[in-house]
Parts: C-alpha cells; sequence; structure tokens
C-alpha cells in the first residue's frame, strides 16, 4: 500500500477524474496539471485535504501544492490514475489550450520578439549615438562629423550595425519563429535573407521608385516585382509561419530514409515563392495599415486623446502582457516613417511608475523590509524594465500605480502634443531620451519632468494619508539592528548562499511568498553555489532539473533549497547537482552549482529560497534578513 494511496484517490475524484487531465508532471513543490474543463475541479475540497498545502491556476496550469514529498506523491498518483506523467515543457504546451486567443497571440509575440529585444536596444543606442554626432550642429551649425574625420569614419561605420539590425530585422524574426516552433532554424534564416536580399529592390526606395522601374522576375506567363522586405514586421512573421507549416507538413508525410532531402527543398521553395507572391505583400500592406491607423491618430487634432489614453493604461497592459504588440508596431512605424512616435511615450510610462516607486522609498525610509524591495524596483524601472516595480510596489498598495498612470498620460499628451519622435526602439525609462531625435530632446525632457515629478508629488500626498505606520516603519524595524554572528554553532543554519538577504514575502513567488511552504528567508545570490547550511542528510533531490533539494537535520527539521523561480522549466539546463537522496551532508558541503546568465536569459529570477518546511522538535525558530550573508558563515537562521 503506498504512502498516499487515500489521497491519490481522493484528489483523483475531486480533479474531476482521469478524463479530465489533459497533461500532468511536477516540479520540486508542486503538482502541475492541465485540466480539460477547470471547472469541474473542486478546489475548496482539494484544499481541505491533509497532503494538500494550497492550490493556484497559473499560465493555465492548475498547481498543487503538496511539499517535498511531491515526487512520492506523483509517482503514486500517476501509477494510481493509470496516466503517464509528460516533460515541464509538455504540461507547458498543453497548458496554452486554457488561454483565450488574445492571450495566446500576445505570448506568441512575446516569445518571437523577447530573443530580438537585446539587438533592438543596441541598435536603437547606435542609432542615438549616431544621431549625436552626425546630426547636431554643436560647432556653429556643423556636427562632429562635419569637422572631424575620425567622427565622420565611426558615424559611416556605425550604420553597419544599425542596418543590420533594422533593414535586416525579417532574418531575426523569421529566425526567432522556427526557434520558438521547434523547426529548422536555418531555413528560417535562409528565408530570411531572401526577403532582404540586395538582389532586390530596397523595401525603402519602394515608394519613390516609379512602377514602370521596379524590376521582376518574367516567368513568361505571370511577372513577379523583385521587392525586398527590409524593415517589415508583419511581412516576415506570416512568411516565417508559412515555412513552418510547410516543413511540418512535410515531415510528417515524407519517409523518414528521404527526409533530409524532400523536406527542406520543398519547405523552403515554395515558402520563398508565397512570401514574394502573397504574404508577402499581404503583411506590407497589414503592417502598413495598422502603423498608418496609429500614426494617424497619435498626429491628428485629438492625439492628445489618443495619447493621454495609452500613457494612462499602458502600465495596466504591461501587467496583462498585451504589451508584446507595441515592438511589432514601433517597428513598423519606424520602417515607414523613420521614427515612432509610440515608443517616447512607452518609456515616460516607465518612468513616471519609478517615480511612484521612489516616493514610496521616501516614504517608508525607516522600514528596511520595504526598501530592499522599492530600491532596486525603482532603479530598474528608471532603467526601462517595469515589471518589480508593478508586481512588487504598485499594485500592492494601488495608490501608487494610479499616481504613476496619471503622470504618464500627461507626459505622453506633452510628448505627442510636441510630435515627439524616437529613432528605434531603444533602452526605456530615463536612458530612453538617447533615442530621441535630436530635435525633440527639449520637449522630451520635459515631458520626462512631469514624468518624475507629478507622480512622485501625487504619491507622496496620497501615500502620506493612506499609508499605514505599520508600512512605514514596522515594529521589528524599530530600533537597533540585531547582530547575527558570524561563526555558527549548533541551533543556528549559515547562509546557503552569498548575497543579500531578503524576507520570504518579498519572494516572486506566492507559494513561498504566503509561506505555504513554511517560513523562511531567500537571498539575492552573488555567488552560483549552494552549500550546505548545517549537518544534515540529503532526503529530496530533482534529478532532472537539477534545481532543488531538500535536507534533514537530526532533530527532525527539514530544509527546502530552492534555486530560482519556476527553473524547473529549464530542465537542469545550467545547473549541476553533488549529491543525491541519502547522502550525509556537513555544513559548508556543496549541493548544487548554477549559471545566473543562463537562469536570467530563461526569463526566471535568481532569488534562491531557504525554507523550513517542518520544524521537527526545534523551537522558537528566528529567521534573520537584511544583511549581506557570506555562504557558510552568516546565520540567517536560529532556533532551540
Amino acid at each position: 500500500m503506498g504512502k498516499y494511496q487515500q489521497d491519490v484517490a481522493q484528489l483523483l475524484g475531486l480533479i474531476g477524474g482521469k478524463e479530465n487531465i489533459a497533461a500532468v508532471s511536477h516540479c520540486m513543490t508542486r503538482m502541475r496539471f492541465v485540466l480539460s474543463d477547470p471547472s469541474k475541479a473542486d478546489v475548496a475540497g482539494i484544499e481541505k485535504m491533509k497532503a494538500v498545502k494550497g492550490t493556484f491556476t497559473q499560465a493555465g496550469q492548475f498547481q498543487v501544492i503538496i511539499g517535498n514529498d511531491v515526487s512520492v506523491f506523483y509517482n503514486e498518483f500517476t501509477a494510481y490514475a493509470g496516466i503517464e506523467g509528460v516533460s515541464k515543457d509538455a504540461v507547458k504546451a498543453a497548458a496554452k489550450t486554457n488561454q483565450n486567443p488574445v492571450q495566446k497571440i500576445m505570448g506568441a509575440l512575446g516569445e518571437i520578439f523577447a530573443p530580438l529585444i537585446p539587438a533592438l536596444i543596441c541598435g536603437g543606442l547606435i542609432l542615438g549615438f549616431r544621431n549625436i554626432i552626425g546630426e547636431i550642429g554643436f560647432f556653429d551649425g556643423q556636427s562632429l562629423a562635419d569637422i572631424s574625420q575620425f567622427w565622420a569614419g565611426l558615424y559611416n561605420f556605425l550604420w553597419l550595425i544599425g542596418e543590420a539590425v533594422f533593414h535586416m530585422l525579417p532574418v531575426g524574426i523569421v529566425w526567432s519563429i522556427t526557434k520558438k516552433m521547434g523547426t529548422t532554424q536555418i531555413l528560417g534564416i535562409i528565408l530570411g535573407l531572401t526577403l532582404v536580399s540586395s538582389q532586390l529592390l530596397n523595401g525603402f526606395q519602394v515608394a519613390s521608385t516609379p512602377a514602370a522601374e521596379i524590376p521582376v522576375w518574367d516567368f513568361g506567363f505571370a511577372q513577379v516585382q523583385m521587392i525586398g522586405y527590409q524593415g517589415q514586421v508583419i511581412a516576415a512573421m506570416m512568411a516565417g509561419f508559412v515555412l513552418v507549416y510547410l516543413e511540418k507538413f512535410f515531415k510528417k508525410h515524407c519517409p523518414e530514409v528521404i527526409s533530409m532531402i524532400v523536406v527542406p527543398f520543398c519547405s523552403l521553395v515554395p515558402a520563398v515563392l508565397i512570401a514574394h507572391t502573397i504574404v508577402g505583400p499581404i503583411g506590407w500592406k497589414i503592417g502598413s495599415a495598422i502603423a498608418s491607423v496609429v500614426y494617424s491618430g497619435l498626429m491628428s487634432q485629438v492625439g492628445w486623446l489618443f495619447a493621454g489614453v495609452f500613457g494612462l493604461l499602458y502600465a495596466p497592459v504591461v501587467m496583462t502582457g498585451l504589451h508584446h504588440m507595441t515592438n511589432a508596431i514601433d517597428t513598423q512605424l519606424i520602417s515607414l516613417y523613420g521614427g515612432t512616435i509610440l515608443w517616447p511615450m512607452i518609456a515616460l510610462s516607465n518612468i513616471a511608475q519609478g517615480s511612484s516607486v521612489l516616493a514610496m522609498s521616501m516614504l517608508q525610509k525607516k522600514n528596511e523590509r520595504a526598501q530592499q524591495v522599492n530600491v532596486p524596483a525603482c532603479i530598474s524601472c528608471y532603467l526601462g524594465v517595469t515589471e518589480p516595480a508593478l508586481f512588487g510596489v504598485n499594485m500592492k498598495y494601488g495608490f501608487p500605480l494610479v499616481c504613476g498612470m496619471i503622470g504618464s498620460a500627461l507626459a505622453a499628451m506633452i510628448a505627442v502634443g510636441t510630435g515627439v519622435q524616437a529613432i528605434s526602439i531603444g533602452v526605456g525609462g530615463l536612458p530612453g531620451i538617447l533615442s530621441i531625435y535630436p530635435q525633440f530632446y527639449v520637449p522630451f525632457l520635459i515631458a520626462m519632468a512631469v514624468a518624475i515629478v507629478v507622480p512622485f508629488v501625487l504619491t507622496t500626498i496620497v501615500g502620506s494619508r493612506k499609508l499605514a505606520p505599520a508600512d512605514r516603519a514596522p515594529v521589528e524595524d524599530q530600533g537597533e539592528t540585531q547582530e547575527i554572528p558570524e561563526v555558527a554553532v549548533d541551533g543556528e543554519l549559515t547562509a546557503v548562499l552569498s548575497g543579500k538577504v531578503i524576507p520570504m514575502e518579498d519572494v516572486p513567488d506566492e507559494v513561498f511568498s504566503q509561506k505555504v511552504m513554511g517560513d523562511g528567508i531567500a537571498i539575492e545570490p552573488t555567488n552560483n553555489t549552494v552549500y550546505a547550511p548545517a549537518d544534515a542528510q540529503v532526503t529530496v533531490v530533482m534529478e532532472d532539473s537539477k534545481h532543488a533539494c531538500g535536507l534533514t537535520l537530526s532533530n527532525g527539521m527539514e530544509l527546502l533549497i530552492h534555486v530560482g523561480i519556476d527553473t524547473v522549466d529549464m530542465g537542469g539546463d545550467g545547473f549541476e547537482l553533488f549529491v543525491q537522496v541519502g547522502d550525509t551532508v556537513r555544513r559548508g558541503d556543496k549541493l548544487i552549482s548554477f549559471d545566473p546568465e543562463k537562469i536570467k536569459a530563461a526569463g526566471h529570477p535568481t532569488v534562491t529560497v531557504f525554507a523550513v518546511t517542518d520544524e521537527g522538535d526545534a523551537s522558537n525558530v528566528q529567521f534573520h534578513t537584511g544583511m549581506q550573508a557570506e555562504a557558510g558563515k552568516t546565520v540567517v537562521v536560529s532556533y532551540e
């Protein structure tokens, strides 16, 4: 008889039976279900189960929190239910069936553009720098490039990179689509190159070229214009999906023995033909129409109103994930009009939300715990990354979000009203000015000032009335800071990593932050190796993903060490596990190593959770936060 036989039978019934499970997997603490009909799950009943610590739904997955013993529970559940567990990627793919069409489209756009953003930001900074050295008349109307051969050479050289980023963008788009869809990436690169080939009339020259002078391919019975799609987004995306579906079709129907010959040829050649005869022209018109509507709306007599609405709602739109569409629109605007009026408003929204956080930081200057979130959130927001500010501060309290939205709306109205345009997508926030055309520096600086001052003042005024005294300076933060010993003894657990120690409440994962798995601390790491915090036995490891492990001390205390958030999705890439279940470790022994850059590249926080999931025979357990810890030396947990 299995340890959880009654529990798994009960869970299967409460979740809607075997037929309601589209896919199931697990991570270090949770069962992850994709349900055919989520409404059939009896959530209240599941949460009353003895073995269940809680439930929540995220990204189409219904997650049931079990704890350190989840792998045993999972094995018994799948055996009892007679179903086969699948990989984390398969669960994520299945979960998309529970998303509505808009969520699916926005998610796909986000995944397509995510790998391209670094190049777009780099290209935007380069174009901004070129404008500074080649377009601004610092010296009696002459630019640096006009009076210096060095700067003139640098001005011309930098266009090599700028052209590669923006004119050759279709290559990156089609490559990213094939990467996301799991088809042959080199075929995507080749298709992209056929869209921007030097044999074609450059897409930026089409409007100024008489129709009779546009070159054609003459097939006798038909002629096809030889037009390039430099800078085109929608056309490139449509061409990419044509290639993907052609390749999948031929892979499915072609015998394996000849697939290496047949599939690439039968996929690429028709895809190129269709791209230049059907989807390319259609995509061009769609992209132009979308950009034209946006541009006309912003440049109309009521453009200020359009801008005010956009500036007001952009932050909430970011929280829904729908903001990914703006990348495509921005790029299309740049292609058609040589600049974008949309991007400046986005940068201003970043600044406005950051200014609300800055005000919260001033209001909570005596609240050390709050400052651990406020300060980094404000900095990242001013540098163009708003999620930490939105989710960690502004949405939490409500009024800072609204104050930021108001400041963003006013700043956007000023920017559009004065015709501010950006050369390209660039770094958001305060550095966003580097992407602005020099002739618009002054009005953009005015808009920036509004985006800083208005949210700051409003948040300060509202916060001084609405913010509770405990939020300003909690009792535990008043008085002298407790000095934590640097040499651990029995009854003390040392830091598993070096880095900033933060409270569990600040972990960006509701299971941990709500202490469903138990109380503890978290560390924002500055090193890449996890060490044992005390002498213990290894009782749980994630052999596939290698991102977490569980320890049990001689007094029965159970510990969970979880590197990063949602890093189970990485499948072990970037992680190395040094222990296995049953091993005995000493304080300071290596447990796990990880690559922080790979975690960040995968889009996950590196913050590492160190939780006490069961106190065992220990009592008076205390958690120490707010300091820089050194792995193996600084005491972060003490108990009796």
